[in-house]
């Protein structure tokens, strides 16, 4: 199992890839909670502090807020940052977290690829879904456009190849769209939504030098969610397949 502790440096602030985790993190939140805001969810589970963007979106609309973050240091820095908030932060390995507690919905956001055993993990926190809860998870994708250019340029061989950064984040693997509603549906869940995240046509250094270099970021989020298969990251909701029975 890997120390979080030693991949924190990438979840400070000026981190090399800062735009853009601050593009996808304040973007997909406001994308699940569309997705709640009909059902009256009022508790959320999320795995993983990060960056502490998805928290302070999600607090907000919760009146019960459960994270769970394995590195001291980066529980550390968002309370600093955050002194008053109504989030019960818990200082725990996903693997080793037990509760009796159930949810209405789970966030699973970009923590797959880092994990030692993402089916142990799936199976673990299914039980702790309310009926009728919903399971939300985001990973980047391996079939991503900026990842096959990556591939005819010779900059990476394979599409599932972890590059220095996937190695410098702590990823452990890749998944695409169909990897991974294999694996969700393999672990006893029923996909019911999913929509890709950010379509990056061409490397970051390129986009800065077009004209409305921001306007252009937006845009791609708005038309990623439509092709899922080319975007940098996909976003699937998920339902218990017992309760879905």
């Amino acid at each position: 199992m890997n120390n979080l502790n030693d991949v924190a440096s990438h979840y400070m602030p000026g981190a090399p890839t800062a735009i853009e985790n601050e593009l996808i993190l304040n973007w997909y939140p406001h994308r699940i909670l569309s997705r709640l805001k009909e059902c009256g969810a009022k508790s959320l589970l999320e795995l993983g502090l990060g960056h502490g963007h998805t928290a302070l979106i999600f607090n907000k609309f919760f009146r019960r807020h459960v994270v769970i973050e394995g590195s001291s240091v980066v529980i550390d820095l968002f309370k600093t940052k955050n002194k008053s908030l109504n989030i019960e932060i818990i200082e725990s390995y996903f693997e080793n977290f037990s509760t009796a507690e159930k949810f209405d919905a789970i966030v699973m956001g970009f923590v797959l690829e880092h994990i030692d055993d993402p089916g142990m993990v799936l199976d673990r926190f299914r039980q702790y879904l309310a009926p009728d809860g919903r399971l939300f998870v985001a990973v980047p994708n391996a079939k991503s456009l900026n990842r096959r250019l990556g591939v005819e340029l010779g900059i990476i061989n394979d599409i599932y190849d972890l590059n220095e950064n996937d190695i410098a984040q702590g990823h452990q693997r890749q998944f695409c769209r169909a990897t991974l509603k294999s694996f969700l549906g393999d672990h006893g869940f029923e996909i019911v939504w999913e929509e890709g995240i950010y379509l990056k046509p061409l490397p970051l250094g390129l986009l800065q030098q077009l004209p409305r270099f921001h306007d252009n970021l937006q845009a791609m989020l708005k038309v990623g969610i439509d092709f899922p298969d080319l975007c940098v990251g996909l976003l699937m909701e998920m339902r218990d397949q017992k309760s879905a029975s």
